[in-house]
């Protein structure tokens, strides 16, 4: 069996998956955290680690973007 051209048989490992950094201290995750919290703000997804979140929660839950924290 052959493969159509510009398919997806090149060689090669998957691309390793960046980590997660809190847009708010910089802290990083390898893996999405239970604990972390994700953002949409003007079309991007921001995450937060849990101190960030626990920090600002009520404005959080007020849905302020980040910029007013």
């Amino acid at each position: 069996m052959t493969s159509l051209p510009g398919g997806s048989d090149k060689g090669g490992s998957a691309p390793e998956p960046r980590p997660i950094v809190c847009a708010r201290c910089g802290n990083q995750a390898r893996a999405p955290q239970p604990t972390w919290t994700c953002s949409v703000e003007n079309g991007k997804r921001r995450y937060f680690c849990e101190a960030c979140s626990r920090e600002n929660l009520r404005a959080i839950e007020g849905r302020l973007d980040s910029a007013w924290w």
